[in-house]
């Protein structure tokens, strides 16, 4: 008993060996080596580290940036059809032939030719050109809203991914304290059965529980080092530690406390909805450019050019010459039919425009609807954490009731275990439930296209550095 007695007030304090060993190394060990001169800490990257580092190396955002790039560069393109146009031409050419002039005999012939023309068009009048601005700026927009819909994408996907391993550290780190609490108890049984108190039932069950401990502890590990993969897929390099979230963090609340707020700024203002008014804009215009077709286009033309000829083949004698012009003039331009071709795509636009408005209802709903149901999984994440708060209290008391009652002979063992399996399970689901309220969090804030970096920031105060050895 006296070798069992620090296992047992560690069990009665809630705390584990592990954790144990944890404050030898923090409070005794680590500070040892620093007066020694050692540095054996690496610090641990925080949420707001992962994300730069994702921002930098994330191969979908960095996609989504140079898609936004490329569509940069439709204004200019369609700026350039209001703007005048400057070109020049050039030509050269040698003649050679063999003429006859009076029924003479034929004689060789050649001649040398060379001009150049520069000319400047610029469009008076082109309607189709106007609406294509107009349309590029619509698609700016569209592509601007494609942007910060693929940043908030890429913070919602750090913060899943970071908080997808510290909550599978979490379970790992529970279902070692539990393998070492129903190892406690297992080694605890055997010495009461060897000397009579107790029944190899209770070795049995205490073994049960200890095989199915160990298993729940391999299967933990197996799920950190897949939420590890997961994290490094997305930044592209994995940090050594990651900042863990404290034991009782505050957790922020919506504000206002009105889901039907939150749902009509989502109908208004999220992502995706303005992704899809900027569409719709851009439908419209095409239906007015193609409708433009039928519309004259004048233009002011103005030239320079210069000619030179040496002689001609056809003529008999050589007489250079040489000219210079300048013209002046508008050009008119009037279509009359082209085949059909003008309705046909004005209907195709029409069609498309009414698939764009529907597009828009349905991205409006949609946006009410994910926010209302990550309103309700905030506020109901908030109360379930306070529920297990108050179930783990309980349950680390009933714990060291059921301990003192299996000393005393009013408990058997299957009691400590399943009290201690309760204990277990309380804790591993009151860290979930608070990852799982921040990211919903998150995501509420995503719906209503209000999502911004600073709202990472916030939950990165709430991490603490850790360091590791």
């Amino acid at each position: 008993m006296k070798d069992e007695l620090p296992l047992v007030v560690m069990a009665r304090r809630g705390l584990s060996l592990t954790a144990s060993l944890k404050t030898i190394w923090t409070r005794v060990l680590w500070p040892g080596l620093f007066l020694l001169g050692l540095s054996p800490v690496v610090m641990s990257a925080d949420l707001m580290q992962v994300y730069r580092q994702a921002q930098a190396r994330d191969s979908v955002y960095e996609a989504a940036r140079a898609s936004f790039a490329a569509a940069e560069q439709k204004l200019p393109q369609a700026r350039a059809g209001l703007l005048p146009t400057v070109g020049l031409t050039a030509a050269s050419a040698k003649q050679r032939g063999e003429a006859s002039f009076a029924e003479a005999p034929f004689v060789e012939r050649d001649a040398r030719t060379w001009n150049w023309t520069l000319q400047l068009t610029q469009p008076l009048w082109r309607w189709t050109n106007w609406i294509a601005y107009d349309q590029a700026r619509a698609q700016l927009r569209q592509a601007e809203q494609q942007l910060r819909q693929a940043e908030q994408e890429l913070i919602l996907r750090v913060a899943q991914a970071y908080f997808d391993v510290l909550n599978a550290q979490q379970a790992l780190r529970v279902a070692e304290t539990q393998t070492a609490a129903v190892e406690q108890q297992w080694g605890l049984a055997r010495r009461n059965y060897e000397v009579g108190s107790a029944t190899i039932t209770d070795v049995h069950e205490a073994r049960s529980r200890f095989d199915l401990a160990r298993a729940q502890q391999v299967a933990a590990r197996n799920e950190v080092e897949t939420r590890r993969a997961e994290l490094e897929r997305v930044v592209g390099e994995l940090p050594n530690h990651l900042a863990q979230l404290p034991g009782e963090p505050t957790l922020p609340k919506p504000e206002p406390m009105d889901v039907q707020a939150w749902v009509d700024n989502a109908r208004t203002n999220n992502v995706q909805v303005l992704q899809q008014q900027a569409t719709l804009e851009v439908a419209e215009k095409e239906i007015a450019r193609q409708r433009a077709a039928h519309q004259p286009t004048l233009d002011l033309t103005l030239s320079r050019g210069n000619t030179f000829a040496s002689g001609s083949v056809t003529s008999p004698a050589d007489i250079k010459t040489r000219t210079q012009s300048s013209q002046v003039g508008v050009q008119l331009n009037l279509p009359l039919f082209s085949g059909g071709g003008v309705n046909a795509r004005v209907k195709e636009a029409l069609a498309l425009r009414q698939r764009s408005q529907a597009e828009l209802e349905s991205t409006r709903r949609l946006a009410a609807t994910q926010t209302r149901q990550a309103f309700v999984a905030v506020v109901n994440g908030l109360e379930q954490i306070e529920a297990l708060q108050s179930a783990v209290q309980t349950s680390r008391s009933a714990v060291e009731a059921n301990k003192v009652g299996y000393r005393i002979g009013t408990r058997i063992n299957i009691d400590v275990l399943n009290a201690e399996q309760q204990l277990y399970t309380a804790q591993r689901d009151l860290f979930k439930a608070r990852i799982d309220t921040l990211l919903q969090g998150l995501r509420l804030k995503a719906a209503t296209g209000v999502l911004q970096e600073a709202d990472l920031q916030t939950i990165n105060f709430l991490l603490q550095e850790e360091a590791k050895p």
